[in-house]
């Protein structure tokens, strides 16, 4: 998922005055915007009603608990029966291997959508660890870019594409900052014209209009109420540092295991085998890690703060290496989904941990930390990273401490293998 797989964004012709340029650029990014926000909205609801029924309904109807080892074993299972099913029948086959698959990327064909978001909806219902952030990028920029360039042929295809990233990602965080961020990132190094708020201003409208969608309708929350650290000091200096860049140490062994593991699923060939197969093995790690290591992680997140200190190191290490586990082989044989969800609870798990074997450590900057430093690790997105361990944090104070943190948790990841593939399996770098 590294920035330089983001798409590039549009930039107004050098002869043209920039606001005789940016203005007719308002009105179809804030139709992207609410459009990728209700997409999003539409399968997340789908996938928690889903849920529901299995997790909960189905359970109580047969008077199995929702929790038991069997359920989970048998549900995850069938999740990847269905989401296999989906892949081999469905046209256009729920899109490519998402093991080669980051962050936005080029349009796919409008006739693969349909697949791809029925895979991803049956995956994040089944209990799977992934998120929803790849397939709902790739489907709102497939579905941007076919319709924009429908409705006006005479805007580069680029254009459209950065409208619906930017979008997506505003509506999945609740914020255009976040979109900002790693749009920003993207342009480094990248020709274009303009100043980068010129360049940037499309696509910020449209993630505007993507969070604010989301806000009014859903109201997302990255608060885990996280005790407030108001005055750092250089203890708590140094345990950042040493927690983010031991976390991301940590997040490399996802990623230097991701190649073997894939090309083990891989010699399965069919995904009526790759995927009952790797819900099997999902579900196992599941009943050993018990209900908080399923699904994409967020919910599971805040009930695992909820009760800092509560929790033994050896649990929260078993907590960790199951949801690092879950991760590589969800990624890995096939389901539709996204990596950065799960890996906050990862790193969540982590930091606690950090926090259990030295309870001199704030909560707030254990927690942050060992965010900060699995999600640099698998995503290579360092505006991210930062972005959401600093939301976690909850507090302004922590910023210059994260930012400090990632310094040496970059040299730790920059220039290692990442969580995804190219096209002939190999890690990327």
């Amino acid at each position: 998922m590294a920035t330089d797989h983001a798409p590039p964004t549009s930039s107004p012709p050098a002869d043209e005055a920039p606001l005789r340029v940016l203005l007719p650029q308002v009105l179809p990014a804030l139709a992207v915007g609410v459009g990728a926000a209700l997409l999003f909205l539409g399968i997340s609801a789908l996938a928690e009603k889903f849920q529901h029924v299995l997790w909960n309904d189905l359970p109580d109807a047969l008077d199995i608990g929702g929790r038991s080892s069997l359920w989970i074993i048998s549900v995850l299972t069938a999740a990847g029966i269905a989401v296999g099913l989906v892949i081999w029948k469905v046209p256009g086959h729920a899109g490519p291997d998402p093991a080669a698959m980051g962050l936005g990327g080029p349009p796919l064909a409008p006739g693969i959508v349909p697949g791809l978001l029925l895979a991803s909806t049956l995956t994040l219902a089944g209990g799977v660890s992934l998120g929803p952030e790849n397939p709902i990028i790739a489907a709102n920029i497939a579905l941007a870019f076919w319709l924009g360039r429908k409705a006006a042929p005479t805007l580069p295809g680029a254009f459209w594409v950065s409208l619906a990233s930017a979008a997506t990602i505003g509506a999945l965080f609740g914020t255009p900052v976040a979109a900002a961020l790693v749009i920003s990132e993207a342009l480094v190094g990248r020709p274009g014209r303009g100043s980068l708020w010129d360049r940037l201003f499309a696509p910020l409208v449209a993630a505007g209009a993507g969070s604010m969608t989301t806000q009014l309708l859903a109201e997302p929350s990255f608060d885990m109420d996280l005790p407030p650290l108001t005055d750092p000091g250089w203890g708590d200096l140094l345990a950042a540092l040493a927690i983010a860049s031991v976390a991301a140490l940590f997040g490399l062994a996802a990623c230097y295991l991701f190649p073997s593991v894939h090309a083990a699923f891989r010699r399965l060939r069919h995904p009526m085998l790759m995927l009952p197969v790797g819900g099997l093995v999902l579900g196992l790690l599941g009943a050993l890690g018990g209900h908080l290591t399923l699904f994409k992680g967020l919910d599971e997140v805040k009930e695992l703060t909820a009760s800092i200190g509560g929790w033994s190191s050896g649990e929260l290490a078993k907590l960790a290496v199951v949801k690092l586990a879950a991760l590589v082989v969800a990624a890995s044989c096939g389901f539709r989904g996204g990596r950065i969800f799960p890996a906050v609870f990862v790193g969540a798990a982590f930091g606690m941990l950090a926090q259990a074997l030295v309870p001199e450590v704030h909560p707030a900057v254990a927690v942050s930390s060992g965010v900060l430093g699995v999600l640099l690790a698998t995503t290579r997105q360092g505006w991210i990273s930062l972005f959401v361990a600093a939301v976690i944090a909850g507090s302004p104070a922590m910023l210059a401490l994260l930012c400090l943190a990632s310094l040496p948790a970059w040299l730790v990841v920059t220039g290692r293998p990442q969580l995804e593939l190219d096209e002939q399996g190999n890690a990327l770098h």
